[in-house]
């Protein structure tokens, strides 16, 4: 009788304990499984078409990623064309970040191409209120450019554009959650502070010399963010013709203005702008080049310049120098 109870009992215990087997089996196999797939996938492929937003991935990614970017220092993006190594990095890629506002005029038929294929492309400006942007004044390129691109150069601006980078590698590496809100608050909070010393540095200028003229019209929402009159002789978009009326109007308003300076940039020829310097020197006013602003590239990779901090700081200084008697 004892014998055929505890029979009993262990028939009714057998199934369960074989199922409580046949599941971490299966769960141990799963998880293999998983790891194993986690490790042929390997990090994820990030390819930037800017050295501004690679900046931006590499602060808040680091070695979780793999990062590429299209445009080096000097690139300019308006005039910009895929190469055929440029095809195979983006059709590789698991995350494309892009600026929009057709800043990358010549590579919004790739993206559009690869999106309607169901890959993950974003431009970083996607999410901007509208009503911040500034509307072209480029009346030549005016539907190709209806709202200014560079927005970067509003440091208040650059953080929207951050928090866009944020959620796309969250929502394409999840398991980096951790680490791309921590080091996105953390840079964050540096912008701000950024963006408060550049109030500052710009104020010291005398306010009748707060006057910023430059290769291509680059820099509005620079001066719209931190107090600066400004002046391009082309427009937003290299691409931009400029004739000499355009040459004789900018000499006319340096003269006029008395300006100690203009400033060429590190991805335009500063052929056009020495035009203007020469022309105002016919009319008896000596302005000199204040320096060289880096407008639509950063600097090169190791430097302070080659990051997006040390550009605009590099920009702020220079302005400051060139325009401050």
């Amino acid at each position: 009788m004892i014998f055929s109870d505890k029979y009993n009992r262990y028939s009714q215990l057998a199934p369960i304990v074989l199922g409580l087997l046949l599941f971490s089996v299966i769960f141990c196999a799963c998880n293999n499984a998983a790891k194993t797939e986690k490790e042929e996938k390997g990090p994820l492929k990030v390819v930037t078409t800017t050295g501004m937003i690679k900046d931006i991935v590499q602060v808040l990614g680091g070695d979780r990623l793999e990062l590429e970017s299209l445009m080096g220092p000097g690139v300019d993006p308006h005039l910009y064309k895929a190469t055929q190594g440029d095809l195979v990095k983006l059709t590789k890629a698991d995350l494309i970040l892009y600026n929009g506002l057709h800043l990358e005029g010549k590579l919004v038929e790739i993206f559009e191409k690869l999106a309607k294929q169901g890959r993950a492309v974003y431009a970083v400006t996607a999410d901007i209120d509208k009503s911040k942007l500034l509307a072209s004044e480029d009346v030549e390129n005016k539907d190709a450019y209806p709202s200014d691109p560079h927005i970067w150069f509003d440091v208040s601006l650059w953080m929207e554009a951050v928090e866009a980078v944020r959620k796309a590698l969250i929502k394409h590496d999840p398991e980096g959650l951790e680490t791309y809100n921590k080091n996105a608050g953390a840079y964050q909070a540096r912008l701000g502070d950024l963006h408060k010393e550049l109030k500052v540095m710009i104020g010291s200028i005398p306010e009748q010399q707060r006057v910023l003229v430059t290769s291509h019209d680059a820099f509005r929402y620079f001066g719209r963010a931190y107090g600066l009159e400004v002046r391009g002789l082309q427009g937003i978009s290299t691409v931009s013709e400029f004739g000499l009326k355009d040459v004789a109007d900018l000499v006319g308003f340096i003269s006029k203005r008395r300006l100690r300076s203009v400033f060429v940039e590190t991805s335009v020829s500063d052929k056009s702008l020495r035009a203007v310097v020469e022309g105002c020197k016919a009319k008896n006013h000596q302005v000199a080049i204040g320096g060289t602003l880096y407008s639509d590239a950063m600097g090169a990779e190791g430097t302070p310049e080659g990051t997006y901090i040390g550009m605009v700081q590099h920009n702020a200084n220079t302005v400051v120098e060139g325009l401050t008697p």
